[in-house]
């Protein structure tokens, strides 16, 4: 049985896609079996063009130079690592719908699955994290 590690992304800030993309590509690299569920705000982590241009809280831009400083990668890179790194990303149909977004909206690779589909990957799963 291998080990998974359930996410769930509800907030679409850059910190939040930070931790998401970082523990999520941590735990791909040391072959766990990753899923992202992708809900609400979330979606902004795969948005085609959102992704590029996350927003960083507030009073917390001398973050931006202590990341580039430390050669952090940007969210588009880690997008690219953890699907490299074979983590299953699912973008929420119920939220999709209520935002009247499609497929074509988000990073090519998804699925678009309901809650039911996110479940059926975390009822197992060894962790189970959200942010």
């Amino acid at each position: 049985m291998s080990e998974k590690v359930a996410i769930i992304a509800s907030n679409g800030g850059l910190f939040d896609a930070y931790k998401v993309y970082n523990i999520a590509t941590a735990a791909a690299a040391s072959d766990k079996e990753v899923a992202i569920f992708f809900t609400f705000e979330g979606l902004n982590l795969i948005h085609k063009e959102a992704h590029h241009n996350l927003p960083m809280p507030e009073g917390k831009e001398h973050y931006a130079e202590g990341f580039q400083k430390a050669n952090v990668p940007s969210i588009p890179e880690l997008v690219e690592m953890a699907k490299e790194l074979g983590v299953t990303f699912i973008g929420c149909q119920m939220t999709m719908d209520a935002m009247q977004l499609e497929k074509e909206d988000f990073i090519d690779g998804i699925d678009v699955g309901g809650a039911v589909s996110f479940l059926e990957f975390a009822k197992d799963a060894n962790v189970s994290l959200t942010f």
